[in-house]
């Protein structure tokens, strides 16, 4: 499982500063504050992507992506669980994946791998056959929302 640790120090901050979202290290075995499973998994408050090293990358990107589909009224009052709906949490399912083939240290494939051991669950039984074959609406609603354009790159920008 690749970690906050594993990356090089400034890569999740340097990946996630268009979307003016703070990452907040936590001390080791400190609770992360916003986590919503717990452990070492990682926390959002407001902007603030709260992770300690042992913090799966994933785990990182999935509450960061939380915080940017996200629209405005519910961004601002974030804390810890982000709600929204099935085409929403697909969204930021996708958009995971895009920003870890952006990530210095990662790869979406990497990324993807890491979901499937963690126990992320998709029709098509891996998260690589959900994003290449199944994951279509995903994509639909981020370019709806202009989360990422025609050529499926992340635009920067928070969802309006």
């Amino acid at each position: 499982m690749l970690t906050v640790a594993d990356l090089p120090p400034p890569a999740l901050q340097e990946l996630l500063n268009s979307y003016s979202i703070e990452v907040k290290m936590v001390a080791n075995n400190e609770p992360i504050p916003g986590s919503f499973w717990g452990d070492s998994e990682a926390g959002i408050i407001q902007n603030n992507l709260y992770v300690r090293p042992e913090t799966p990358v994933h785990s990182a990107l999935h509450e960061a992506c939380h915080y940017i589909c996200l629209d405005a009224a519910r961004r601002d009052a974030l804390d810890t669980d982000a709600g929204g709906d099935y085409d929403e949490e697909n969204a930021v399912c996708y958009l995971q994946i895009l920003l870890a083939a952006k990530l210095s240290g990662c790869s979406a494939d990497i990324l993807m791998n890491n979901m499937d051991s963690w126990g992320y669950t998709f029709r098509l039984g891996s998260a690589k056959a959900w994003f290449q074959e199944d994951a279509v609406d995903a994509q639909q609603w981020l370019l709806k929302e202009q989360l990422i354009d025609q050529k499926n790159i992340p635009t920067g920008r928070l969802r309006r």
